[in-house]
């Protein structure tokens, strides 16, 4: 592994199902800026969870089991100024971030040691 690599943030995103990532990349190429559409649609749990150090985040995640299929409503868009997101009702989603978080807390930034709202 180069130092570069060594040293990227990792970027923890939620996996959708087929129907549910179709769906939502199709609405995202129809409404999202062109310029700045290069990424899937996506949820971000973690902006930038630092890898160097010789501390490998992802296997903090590997002691733990998956909580298997979480239950995600849309409650609505939220405006961000520069596009729209989901807003999401997902307490079990919200807890197992909460859990996540506090077990990283050391090495957050501040973007990720906000609130958490699933969008």
């Amino acid at each position: 592994m180069s130092d570069a690599e060594a040293n990227a943030p990792l970027i923890l995103t939620l996996a959708l199902d087929g129907p549910a990532q179709g769906h939502f990349d199709r609405l995202r190429r129809a409404h999202f800026p062109l310029e700045r559409n290069f990424l899937s649609a996506h949820l971000t749990l973690f902006h930038h969870l630092p890898l160097g150090g010789g501390r490998d985040r992802r296997g903090h995640c590997g002691d733990q089991p998956g909580p298997g299929p979480l239950a995600l409503a849309v409650t609505g868009p939220i405006l961000l100024g520069r596009g729209v997101a989901y807003a999401l009702d997902a307490p079990e989603l919200v807890a197992l971030r909460g859990r996540l978080a506090e077990r990283w807390w050391p090495w957050l930034g501040a973007q990720d040691r906000q609130r958490f709202r699933p969008m």
